[in-house]
């Protein structure tokens, strides 16, 4: 392990981070007044799926490439299901608490798992990037890339509850349209731009 390796890592947890900080802010557009031991646990989830799935692609390449080839085709959509299921969840109780005037709904343990692996997912590829460093190597580089990923994300909820309070009615919109946009993303450059 060397400063290349320390750097490549570090970047590669940025560009794979970028969907978890925009979901990040999101989560604190519809939650203004998330405490800081959820945005902790907001955070921490990312950096949990951000550094499992590319270990999990690791061992794929070492022990199921085939069934791991077959899968990877599939997760794009995956992403896309996901993401605009959560978006469009998000969209309607934005507007629900729009028409009432009553906040929107907390974010829910259950739906931080859907979006961290939502988010994570495509970060099963860069098993391969990394299938020639040794386990110790591959664990390195996942813990750095949890380490950039919970820093961003701990960043992208508060810039999300400082807005959030600002635009209180229209923050739900907001990240439910940013959710959907994440998902299209991810799809659009798995399947029409792979």
């Amino acid at each position: 392990m060397d400063f290349f390796f320390f750097t490549n890592s570090l970047l590669l947890g940025v560009g794979l981070a970028m969907d978890a900080f925009c979901v990040s802010l999101a989560s604190g557009l519809s939650e203004p007044q998330m405490r800081r031991r959820k945005s902790v646990l907001v955070a921490g989830t990312f950096a949990f799926f951000q550094a499992l799935m590319p270990l999990l692609g690791y061992l794929a390449v070492h022990t199921l490439l085939k069934l791991f080839s077959f899968l990877a085709r599939l997760v794009p959509w995956a992403a896309l299901l996901l993401l605009t299921f959560l978006g469009v969840r998000m969209l309607l109780e934005g507007r629900k608490a729009k028409q009432t005037a009553q906040p929107a709904a907390a974010l829910t343990f259950g739906t931080l798992l859907l979006q961290g692996i939502a988010t994570s997912i495509d970060a099963l590829s860069v098993g391969f990037t990394i299938a020639d460093y040794s386990l110790l190597s591959a664990l390195t580089a996942a813990f750095l890339i949890a380490a950039v990923t919970f820093c961003l994300c701990l960043l992208g909820v508060s810039f999300g509850k400082r807005f959030g309070t600002r635009f209180s009615g229209g923050a739900d919109v907001l990240g439910g349209v940013i959710l959907i946009v994440i998902g299209l993303e991810i799809f659009l450059k798995g399947v029409v731009f792979a």
